[in-house]
């Protein structure tokens, strides 16, 4: 049984850890780089510790951290999301320390970060994948070649990557060089190294994913699916579970050949299978992510099944408590990744204090969250610092939550993408659940993404409730109290 567990990671995804281990009665370590020193999640955690150093490669000193966890009396590190989450050198430093590594084994890990290694496997347990190349290219002469062969369009992508990042549609022969040479050098900076593949790139199709978990008795469960459909830049914006516009019969079928997939390859711990859904309703294998996901909330809301929880109990050893029968799947919900950019400027990055922090609640909604009213964002990490997530039992009382739950929301002294949810949620395409990847190429021209002066309304608000009191009073009416 795990007893300490050490977060090697950061904001609301560590915080998150953090609640999961106190409600199983395990103790928590954070840790944090020197921006991070005013953390929420540092004041949850049971104990936490500074790495020092350039605040981007603190979550990444894989070797520093495992050092930390044993000085800690730690027996297990869970790594979240982002960063160390799916290194298998990392995973297999762990076991080489005796530490728990949380997630699935080391040479899952590796198989599935190499995307080319991951589809030829799947190929071969029966999942559909989409034609393209089977070895990484590095070479512009062979990738134009390539190409060719498949057949315009095509979409570049980084080998050993994943996220959106190093990844290029090309539309014709002559766009290739440049496409090219953008998708190589990204691939380089983020994933350090510029190898890529090429595969036939699918015109606007739906992006379905399913949540998979087993454990190591052999027992493989999945728990739904989820449409991350809604993208800017191959980059997830909302996600929705489940699907509104999936066909029964396809959504059983991506049920039973991905935990087929699953059982055949004798994964282990939580992971999600990704595809892609064309327009007759095909589907095809892009990619697996061997960790917990941003958008786990959505399956935990529809399912009532605590992810990082179970995930903790797997990587101790224990059988999966529930069979797929008694898995019940109820209601609708979404997740709105709150971002901390500029929908003005072309969504750039807008680092700096929250001067105004007022989050919306009541039932069905959910906030994930690190930032705080005087929280000051760092220009280091991932853009996102809150995620809303709502439930309703249907689809339209999951779209009105939403939309009254994003009026509700403030957040000032930065710019967010607030402004571009508020009208997705009020877009006719979304309130009929019908958009696909090419939903925000199409909509974004059409959408005012100017943010709502909220200190402006309020001070209309009020000067219309003064004009009330003070008509009242000349009319020597009583106001009551």
């Amino acid at each position: 049984m795990i007893k300490k567990i050490l977060i090697a990671n950061r904001g609301e995804i560590a915080l998150r850890i953090i609640r999961a281990c106190k409600e199983l009665g395990i103790k928590s370590v954070a840790i944090f780089s020197e921006v991070d020193i005013q953390g929420v999640w540092l004041k949850k955690a049971d104990e936490c510790y500074p790495i020092l150093g350039d605040p981007i490669k603190a979550y990444l000193d894989y070797e520093k951290i495992v050092s930390l966890a044993r000085k800690a009396d730690c027996d297990a590190i869970h790594p979240g999301y982002g960063f160390l989450s799916e290194s298998a050198e990392f995973a297999t430093y762990c076991k080489d320390n005796k530490i728990t590594f949380i997630g699935p084994r080391a040479e899952h890990i590796a198989l599935f970060g190499d995307k080319i290694a991951s589809k030829v496997a799947m190929a071969k347990v029966g999942i559909p994948v989409l034609p393209g190349t089977d070895e990484p290219i590095d070479n512009l002469n062979e990738a134009e070649k390539k190409a060719e062969e498949i057949g315009y369009p095509v979409i570049i992508k980084a080998s050993f990557g994943g996220g959106g990042r190093g990844m290029r549609v090309v539309n014709n022969p002559s766009e290739f060089k440049k496409m090219y040479e953008a998708a190589t050098k990204e691939a380089l900076s983020f994933f350090g190294n510029g190898a890529v593949f090429i595969e036939k790139f699918l015109e606007n199709p739906r992006h379905i994913e399913i949540q998979i978990i087993a454990d190591r008795f052999g027992n493989v469960l999945h728990l739904g699916e989820r449409d991350c459909s809604i993208q800017r830049r191959h980059q997830k914006v909302i996600e929705v579970s489940k699907s509104p516009n999936l066909k029964n019969s396809l959504r059983r079928e991506l049920y039973r050949t991905s935990q087929k997939a699953m059982f055949k390859l004798g994964y282990e711990s939580v992971g999600t299978i990704e595809y892609l859904v064309d327009k007759d309703d095909n589907f095809y294998f892009i990619e697996m992510n061997t960790r917990i996901q941003v958008e786990h909330t959505i399956t935990e809301a529809v399912s009532g099944i605590d992810l990082v929880q179970r995930m903790i109990e797997l990587a101790g050893g224990d059988k999966l408590r529930f069979l797929q029968e008694e898995i019940i799947f109820k209601g609708y919900a979404i997740e709105f990744r709150i971002n901390a950019e500029d929908p003005e400027k072309d969504f750039a990055p807008c680092p700096g204090k929250i001067t105004e922090y007022l989050s919306p609640g009541g039932p069905g909604v959910r906030l994930d969250s690190a930032a705080y009213k005087g929280y000051e964002i760092p220009p280091y990490y991932d853009s996102m610092i809150t995620k809303l997530i709502v439930w309703s039992l249907d689809w339209k009382g999951a779209v009105n939550k939403a939309r009254r739950a994003l009026d509700e929301f403030i957040i000032r002294g930065v710019s967010s993408n607030i402004p571009l949810h508020r009208q997705i949620v009020r877009d006719k395409d979304f309130i009929d659940g019908v958009f696909d990847t090419g939903y925000l190429d199409k909509k974004l021209s059409h959408f005012s993404l100017h943010a709502i002066d909220d200190i402006e309304q309020e001070t209309k608000k009020m000067q219309n409730i003064i004009k009330v009191i003070e008509s009242i009073k000349k009319n020597n009416l009583k106001v009551r109290q």
